[in-house]
């Protein structure tokens, strides 16, 4: 068993849409999207990142920009290694022991199979880590949210991210029931580019729905700005076309995504223990990811589930943060046998 020295080691939320570093003493040092560039004629990796990003909806034919993370899982392997090698190099500039390879604690989503998370141990270890050892997304997010995990008391923590939503009820440092299913944030951006072609006969990008979401995206219909001009490509002409899209519109067509979240709430609430669903009909629903800034939608399950519902300080950074703080809690782990199923160790 490895002796971890966790001052210097690494926690990594790897997204499906954005890929964290936190460096315990440090904060997130590494902050990218999961996105890559790759040249099919030479075969090589022609971008990264923010770079990668840039490129989406631009490149020649012979180029073509993938995200390597579907669902929370690695949908292609060799390209999640070169990227994760690609930020390990980054984080290493912001390390003070660079003679040692970085112990890394690495995010993945409470439904994974032992193969999709042997992929993702393999990958971070093949990009440069020394050990690497997972735990789970909804467990890092509540860690990173400063819920009171390790106590004799109920928390229920919601992480929606880029393909994933985790729902899980916590207590005595371990999941008690949790329910993760693949509806997030990419599901709300296809939502509403299939909603602007079946209506408006509108082509649209991925970037160009994300900005739709942003700007004028509720989940109930309420926004202080309530219409937006989209340009797209008209599926008639096959000429450039604008239309103006209302907040109750794009709230339409997100309906179907939010309400499968609701969804498995309510399916996460029916098997939790009586106390324990005493505790978070108290303490509340903690909404963390970039998916619970979706603005209205902490007050759609507060609706529905009868629950106060907040939205985690720093949605965006939880996993991270709480990834790389879970490196301080592995000797507690380790002596602790009913709470093993958190991690997998070599």
């Amino acid at each position: 068993m490895a002796k971890f020295k966790f001052g210097q080691d690494l926690g990594i939320d790897l997204g499906t849409a954005n890929t964290l570093i936190y460096l315990n003493g440090k904060g997130i040092i590494v902050r990218e999207p999961t996105v890559v560039a790759i040249n099919h004629s030479t075969k090589e990796i022609e971008a990264v990142g923010s770079q990668a990003r840039n490129m989406i909806g631009r490149t020649p034919g012979n180029i073509s920009v993938i995200r390597p993370m579907q669902g929370g899982v690695i949908a292609d392997y060799d390209t999640t290694a070169v990227m994760m090698k690609y930020y390990l190099r980054l984080a290493d500039k912001k390390r003070s022991v660079l003679a040692r390879k970085p112990d890394v604690m690495v995010c993945v989503p409470s439904g994974i199979t032992m193969v999709e998370g042997r992929a993702v141990i393999d990958a971070t270890k093949q990009a440069g880590a020394k050990n690497a050892l997972p735990i789970s997304e909804p467990f890092a997010a509540a860690i990173g949210a400063g819920l009171p995990v390790w106590e004799p008391t109920g928390s229920l923590i919601v992480d929606i991210g880029g393909g994933t939503t985790e729902v899980a009820v916590l207590s005595l440092g371990g999941i008690v029931t949790s329910r993760s299913i693949r509806k997030a944030g990419d599901d709300m951006d296809d939502a509403i580019i299939q909603y602007v072609r079946k209506n408006y006969s509108l082509m649209i990008g991925a970037r160009t729905a994300e900005a739709i979401k942003l700007e004028i995206g509720s989940a109930n219909g309420h926004r202080d700005v309530m219409e937006m001009d989209v340009r797209g490509r008209d599926l008639l002409t096959g000429l450039p076309k604008t239309i103006t899209m209302t907040a109750t519109e794009v709230a339409e067509a997100l309906s179907d995504t939010v309400y499968s979240i609701v969804n498995a709430i309510k399916d996460a609430l029916e098997k939790t223990p009586p106390e324990l669903a005493s505790d978070v009909m108290e303490r509340g629903i903690l909404l963390s990811g970039g998916g619970a800034l979706l603005q209205g939608l902490d007050k759609v399950i507060a609706d529905q589930t009868n629950m106060p519902t907040f939205i985690a300080e720093h949605p965006l950074e939880n996993v991270a943060i709480g990834t790389g703080k879970s490196l301080e809690y592995i000797d507690h782990f380790k002596s602790q046998s009913n709470r093993l199923a958190q991690f997998s160790f070599d």
